[in-house]
């Protein structure tokens, strides 16, 4: 198939024109424009063709298993993507600190930060656009207002954004350097299996995609630069009074998806209760003690809470720090995993 270089039709529309070859006849519409227009996905290309948005000759082509013949030649109306602008959603935050230029939250497990696929409601930015309003920094983009830096869904603990741009400038710059010439810190507990065979320790390896799961990540050679820093502040023996997890400190130097999960599973000690990066330690819960297996099962989640964050203000230039307890749940296990012991 050969195509042309799109042309823009209009504000309206990005006309793509491409034709078959012979060696392309008698194959699925769908399959031939997902292998010669890469910069679509397969389910906006399927959107595409139902809408009638894909034709030939004039004629809307609405099937996306037609089979194209030698010589056709198809043209694909794609229109701009426009996001969708979040609405303003009634749900409870903890809040932690609050002025004219910044919020600081407490998040709790199951809160997705921003809309994306599959959670295009019920997020932080639904729930910081009811309570701030238009004073929301406008920074971060459409679907991203006053946001500077993430938690994964199901870790909970403290996360700031900003209320206006100066204050989103000032935060993304203190989130660029990540504290090596500034104030900004941020301090996890994680739960984790096993115990490290010393107190402390620096893991540097890149992150970069899963090759082959693309929901994951990875250590891979190429990647970006990613280090942990971590402490044992705890371990815990099961309930044959041999060792079986701990507590570790973690604080970041770089801010990766997932980096903390993927560097403590690389390191051979992934969270308690983290099934896409410690699966093969399933097994391992038969260790403990059975309050402490059962808060495990309770708990439904990777162990991890961000208990500690500082920063300089971006308006005063003071240096704050916030600090947060663990969530019950994760307090629950701790508990019970000293009671094991």
């Amino acid at each position: 198939m050969e195509h042309n270089v799109p042309q823009t039709q209009g504000e309206q529309s990005e006309r793509l024109d491409v034709t078959v070859t012979g060696d392309e006849g008698a194959r699925r519409l769908d399959r031939v424009l997902a292998i010669h227009a890469p910069a679509l996905s397969r389910s906006r290309l399927k959107a595409l063709i139902l809408a009638g948005s894909v034709s030939t000759g004039g004629t809307p082509l609405r099937d996306p298993a037609y089979h194209v013949a030698p010589g056709d030649t198809i043209t694909i109306d794609v229109p701009p993507a426009v996001p969708a602008e979040p609405a303003a959603e009634n749900i409870p935050l903890a809040i932690v600190h609050e002025d004219d230029d910044i919020i600081v939250i407490d998040k709790p497990k199951g809160l997705v930060v921003h809309p994306a696929a599959g959670h295009e409601t019920g997020t932080l930015v639904n729930a910081l656009i009811a309570h701030c309003g238009d004073s929301l920094s406008g920074i971060g983009g459409v679907k991203r207002p006053g946001i500077v830096h993430r938690l994964d869904k199901d870790t909970t603990g403290l996360m700031v954004a900003a209320k206006n741009d100066r204050a989103h400038a000032s935060l993304t710059a203190q989130f660029a350097d990540h504290g090596r010439t500034g104030a900004l810190r941020r301090g996890y507990m994680a739960l984790v299996w096993g115990v490290p065979s010393r107190p402390r320790g620096t893991v540097d390896a890149p992150i970069d995609r899963h090759p082959h799961a693309r929901e994951k990540m990875a250590v891979r050679d190429g990647g970006r630069e990613a280090i942990t820093h971590w402490e044992v502040l705890e371990t815990f023996a099961g309930h044959d009074g041999k060792p079986v997890a701990s507590l570790l400190a973690c604080g970041l130097e770089t801010g990766r998806t997932h980096q903390i999960r993927v560097h403590l599973a690389h390191i051979g000690h992934p969270l308690l209760g983290d099934t896409v990066y410690g699966p093969g330690f399933k097994t391992k819960a038969n260790q403990l003690g059975p309050q402490a297996r059962a808060a495990l099962e309770r708990l439904g989640r990777q162990a991890l809470h961000a208990y500690l964050l500082a920063l300089e203000h971006p308006g005063t230039g003071e240096v704050l720090e916030w600090t947060s307890e663990p969530p019950a749940d994760i307090a629950a296990l701790q508990k019970y995993l000293r009671a094991s012991e």
